[in-house]
C-alpha cells in the first residue's frame, strides 16, 4: 500500500490496484469474487447432504471412524456417491468428520477401465472444482477433456498447501499392478478379487490408512460376505451398512414401485436392498442389524433367565446368557464361543462369565443351563457323558430340550419379528459369534438349513423353545398395581426355579 498526497488530500493506493476510481474498485471486487469462486466446492459437493433433504445412511458412512468400511447397496441407492465424496474430502483435506492431513495419496479401484471412466472417475470429477486440480495424467485421451478418456491420476491442491494424488486402478490389470505403494486410502467401487483386496490392505498398512468399498452384492456369497459382512475374523475395524432405494431421498416412490414390479424376488434382494443372496435364501430374513442388535446395558438381575449350551469339542461350543424383561422380550447378554477346549476349560470360562454377571446359582451352589440332548451320550475319551462332566464341574445342565427344527425356527422368527412387526429378540453387540451365525444361516437344497456354523443357532432355538409363547400386549395401559403384581409373580417364579 503506497501513500500519496494531492492538494492536502491523502489517498491510499494499492500497489496491485492503482486505479482508485469507482470503476477500479468494482474491477477489484470482481477479481476477488472470481478468485473466491475458484476456491469454492462444486455445486454438487456444496449441496451434498445439506439442506432439508439428507441421505441419512450416507452421513452415517462418513461419520464412521472405522478403517475398513463398506456400503452394500442396490443400484441407484447412493452408494457410489459416498465413495466419491469421501475420496475428494480426504484428498482436499476438508473431511468434516475426520482429522485432515496434507499430501494425501489414495487409489480408486474399479473392475475395468471402462467402468472406471463411466462410474468412479465421472463421480470424482463431478465433485472436484477444476481449480483444485493442479494436473491430470491420462492413460488415454486428452487431459483437457478427462471425462472422455481414461485417467491415470489427478494431482489436487490440498487446503494445507501441499498436493494430494488420486490414482485410478482397474482389477483387470492384475494383482502385480497393486504392489509397492504406501497409501492413505483405497476406495473399491464394486467388489474386487480377494487377492487385490489383500494387496491393497498392505498398501495402507504403514500409513494407518482407510479402506472403503461401495458395491451391489451380485456375485452371491463371496469372500466379501465372509470377511466383511459376517466378519469371520472379528476385525474390530470392519464396519458395513446396507442401503436400499427407499434410503435414497432423491428417488421417487412411484419410480421405486415401477422398477420393483419388473424384478424377481431374488433380484430385488440384491439390486434394491443390496442383500447377499444364495439359492435357498436366509432362514431369518427379518433379522435386522439396526433393530435386533443393541448396545450392551446393565441388565437387572430380575431379568436373568437361563443359559443355553450347544456342546462341542473339536467344533465350537456355543454358550449364551439370556435375560427376559417384564414384557417377554429376550436379551442375549453374553457369550462363550470356543473350539478345541476340553469340558473342564469350557466349564471354567462359563463360570467366570457367570460370576462376572452375578448370575444366580441354585440351592446347591450350581449354575443351571439348557443343553443339547446329545450331551447324555458318553464319549470314547471318558466313561461319563458330557452332561455328567458338566455336573461334576458345577454346572447342572438340562438335556430335556425341544429340538424340533421347523417349529423351533418358526418360534425364533416370531421373536425376531412378529406378525405385527414387533421385535422381541435383542442381541448385545458384543455377542459377535451369534450375530455372525444368524446373518449367515441359509436354507439348503433339502429344505433344511445348511449345516455350517450353526452352533449358536441351535442353542438359541433350544432356549426359545423353552420359553412360553410371546405374551399378547394388553390393550389398555396396565395400572401400577398390575405392574407390581407382574413383577412380584416373576420374582416368585425365579426363586422357585433356583430352589429346584
Amino acid at each position: 500500500m503506497k501513500k500519496t498526497t494531492k492538494k492536502s488530500k491523502t489517498v491510499y493506493v494499492d500497489n496491485d490496484y492503482k486505479d482508485v476510481s469507482l470503476r477500479g474498485i468494482i474491477s477489484k471486487i470482481h477479481k476477488l469474487d472470481d478468485e473466491l469462486s475458484k476456491r469454492q466446492p462444486t455445486k454438487a459437493l456444496a449441496e451434498y447432504n445439506t439442506g432439508e433433504v439428507i441421505h441419512k445412511k450416507q452421513v452415517e458412512f462418513h461419520k464412521c471412524q472405522k478403517r475398513n468400511r463398506w456400503v452394500f447397496g442396490g443400484n441407484r441407492s447412493g452408494k457410489s456417491e459416498c465413495g466419491a465424496v469421501e475420496a475428494v474430502w480426504l484428498a482436499r483435506g476438508i473431511h468434516p468428520y475426520k482429522e485432515n492431513k496434507d499430501n494425501i495419496f489414495g487409489w480408486v479401484v474399479s473392475l475395468s477401465s471402462q467402468v472406471q471412466r463411466d462410474v468412479a472417475q465421472a463421480k470424482i470429477l463431478k465433485y472436484l472444482n477444476p481449480y483444485w486440480i493442479k494436473d491430470i495424467v491420462m492413460l488415454s485421451g486428452k487431459k483437457e477433456s478427462p471425462s472422455t478418456g481414461i485417467i491415470d491420476y489427478i494431482i489436487i491442491r490440498n487446503v494445507f498447501g501441499g498436493e494430494s494424488r488420486i490414482g485410478f486402478k482397474s482389477c483387470d490389470q492384475g494383482r502385480e499392478k497393486f504392489q509397492g505403494t504406501s497409501l492413505d486410502f483405497v476406495w473399491f467401487d464394486e467388489e474386487p478379487p480377494f487377492d487385490i483386496y489383500m494387496e491393497c490392505k498392505m498398501r495402507v498398512l504403514d500409513r494407518c490408512g482407510d479402506i472403503f468399498g461401495t458395491m451391489t452384492p451380485l456375485k452371491g456369497l463371496t469372500w466379501v460376505y465372509d470377511t466383511i459382512y459376517l466378519n469371520t475374523y472379528n476385525d474390530s475395524e470392519v464396519w458395513c451398512i446396507f442401503m436400499e432405494w427407499a434410503d435414497n431421498p432423491y428417488l421417487s416412490s412411484k419410480e421405486i414401485k415401477s422398477i420393483s414390479a419388473s424384478m424377481s424376488a431374488e433380484e430385488l434382494e440384491s439390486r434394491r436392498y443390496g442383500k447377499f443372496t444364495s439359492g435357498g435364501g436366509l432362514v431369518y430374513k427379518d433379522f435386522d442389524v439396526n433393530e435386533n442388535i443393541i448396545d450392551p446395558f446393565e441388565v437387572p438381575i430380575e431379568w436373568y433367565d437361563n443359559i443355553s449350551i450347544d456342546p462341542g469339542l473339536h467344533n465350537p461350543l456355543s454358550c449364551h446368557w439370556y435375560a427376559v424383561d417384564y414384557d417377554g422380550n429376550v436379551y442375549v447378554i453374553a457369550e462363550h464361543y470356543a473350539s478345541s477346549l476340553d469340558i473342564q476349560e469350557h466349564s471354567k470360562r462359563i463360570k467366570e462369565i457367570s460370576k462376572s454377571l452375578n448370575w444366580p446359582v441354585n440351592s446347591n451352589g450350581m449354575y443351571s443351563a439348557l443343553i443339547d440332548s446329545a450331551a447324555t451320550q458318553k464319549t470314547l475319551a471318558s466313561s461319563k457323558s458330557v452332561a455328567e462332566l458338566f455336573y461334576d464341574l458345577g454346572i447342572l445342565v438340562n438335556t430335556k430340550v425341544n429340538k424340533d427344527l421347523f417349529s423351533g425356527i418358526s418360534r425364533v422368527r416370531s421373536y425376531i419379528k412378529d406378525a405385527n412387526g414387533k421385535r422381541h429378540l435383542f442381541i448385545f453387540r458384543n455377542c459377535v459369534n451369534m450375530i455372525r451365525e444368524i446373518k449367515g444361516y441359509f436354507w439348503g437344497n433339502d429344505d433344511a438349513p445348511v449345516k455350517r456354523d450353526d452352533h449358536a443357532m441351535d442353542e438359541l432355538r433350544y432356549y426359545i423353545m423353552n420359553r412360553p409363547t410371546i405374551p399378547v400386549k394388553e390393550t389398555a395401559e396396565p395400572t401400577l398395581i398390575s405392574k407390581d403384581k407382574r413383577k412380584l409373580m416373576h420374582r416368585l417364579e425365579k426363586r422357585a426355579n433356583y430352589r429346584f
